[in-house]
């Protein structure tokens, strides 16, 4: 497997289990991050973990910036680990992964992100998404999602 190219963690005061539920599903990911803006599944339900094989849509913005991307679950391990690899007109974009690591009572939440843009899709991302350093685009919007899981899990 490839090293991620940028990798952020947390610790939530709440089980892996229950930290799995959050992360792996998708429509509450999309609620806490500041990018993803909805996700729709196919077959037409909605909610819920994502097994294996199971394919969505995303759909994103950034400021006066919109997109969607097709994304399909690659791995989905309750209490451990869920991931997804992202998708543009068939051009691979990146994989997002949650890894859980129990940590005293709660648990450690890692969040990695790993690019897999070629060139076409580097220049169609910075045009389409009005983002040229993705890189850092990105650990802003990860911290701030993994800060929003957190305030909702810990909240419950």
């Amino acid at each position: 497997m490839t090293a991620p190219d940028l990798q952020l963690d947390v610790v939530v005061d709440r089980p892996p289990a229950l930290v799995w539920e959050a992360v792996a599903d998708p429509l509450r990911i999309a609620a806490y991050s500041p990018e993803a803006s909805g996700v729709a599944e196919e077959g037409g339900t909605s909610g819920g973990t994502l097994p294996v094989g199971a394919r969505f849509r995303g759909s994103n913005r950034n400021g006066l910036f919109r997109w969607s991307t097709q994304c399909a679950v690659v791995e989905s391990t309750p209490g451990v680990a869920f991931a997804f690899d992202v998708s543009y007109l068939g051009l691979s974009v990146a994989r997002w992964r949650f890894l859980l690591e129990p940590e005293g009572e709660g648990t450690r939440v890692v969040q990695q992100w790993t690019d897999r843009r070629g060139i076409t899709m580097k220049a169609l991302g910075t045009v389409g998404t009005g983002v040229a350093d993705r890189r850092t685009h990105n650990e802003r919007t990860m911290r701030a999602t993994l800060d929003a899981l957190k305030a909702d899990l810990e909240d419950r």
